[in-house]
């Protein structure tokens, strides 16, 4: 994806080198969710999703202030440079900013950016600890995306899904749940859930994230212009690669659909691609499909 000219976001914390406080505190006797699902949250927390304290508890928020964080200015300049990952992720950040500063203005409204906060091993986020375990997420109390970079290396030799596009759409994905909490979607679902029973509320959960996985590809149709040969198909490789049925098979068990929490390959794919050929985020309402 050509980025190499574009400018990187303001919209940048550093947690690096610091570290976080403790680790993840997980309420499994609290939830809703059972043991086979946490099986499968473990496995997806890996992948573009949010974070898995969060869904184990139904939306409820295990409180934590972040650590002191370098932001802003210069500070989020310098975070930017320190790698070419770092780099690449502040670069599509702030494509994502300027595309969905666009599509809102559009409709009368106003974007706030997310702030992406690097961290490495461990950091702390509004939603509790982060550990690089988790894979990327976003954290709706402190309208916050957090990433370890390494988790690129990840998602390339563990999951086959090569290619700067592929990293794109982590990013792209994690926005997408911005949207869904500026939009009041996060807070709607996290009270019907609430209200649910486990099946009823994974399925939900699966529409959340396969929402997210459309304005991914809407934020790609509308820079198409940056789009090299092979970026699509690299996506397409991601978005395979990270479906709940072949998490479940990759581990060694029978896909359960009523565990689904992410949604199936196909179900990534097809909500992806819906995206990239209509860039229409009107048209990424999964709840009022009847099938995904």
């Amino acid at each position: 994806m050509k980025l190499d000219d574009y400018r990187t976001s303001d919209n940048v914390s550093d947690q690096r080198g610091r570290g976080g406080r403790g680790g993840p505190r997980l309420p499994i006797g609290g939830g809703k969710m059972g043991i086979g699902t946490i099986i499968i949250l473990g496995i997806a927390a890996l992948v573009f999703g949010v974070n898995p304290m969060e869904l184990m508890q139904g939306g409820g928020l295990p409180g934590g202030a972040p650590v002191q964080t370098q932001q802003g200015g210069q500070n989020a300049a310098q975070s930017c440079a320190i790698d070419e990952k770092s780099m690449f992720t502040c670069q599509v950040l702030a494509s994502t900013e300027d595309t969905w500063v666009a599509l809102f203005k559009a409709q009368g409204q106003t974007y706030r950016p997310a702030t992406l906060t690097f961290y490495d091993r461990n950091g702390q986020s509004g939603c509790g600890a982060a550990q690089s375990a988790m894979g990327p997420f976003y954290c709706p109390a402190d309208n916050g995306i957090y990433l370890d970079t390494s988790f690129f290396d990840e998602l390339s030799t563990r999951f086959g899904a090569e290619g700067d596009f592929a990293q794109a759409y982590v990013i792209a994905h994690e926005v997408g749940h911005h949207i869904q909490t500026i939009t009041g979607r996060s807070k709607d679902v996290r009270a019907a859930q609430a209200r649910a029973s486990e099946a009823e509320g994974n399925n939900l959960q699966v529409r959340m994230e396969l929402e997210a996985d459309c304005y991914a590809g809407v934020w790609a149709a509308r820079n198409r212009d940056r789009i090299e040969p092979g970026d699509i198909e690299e996506g397409m490789a991601a978005a395979e690669a990270i479906g709940d049925d072949t998490l479940q098979k990759a581990a060694g068990r029978r896909p359960v659909p009523e565990s689904f929490t992410h949604g199936t390959s196909a179900q990534r794919k097809a909500w992806l691609k819906k995206g990239l050929s209509t860039g229409d985020p009107a048209q990424c309402d999964t709840f009022s499909a009847r099938t995904l």
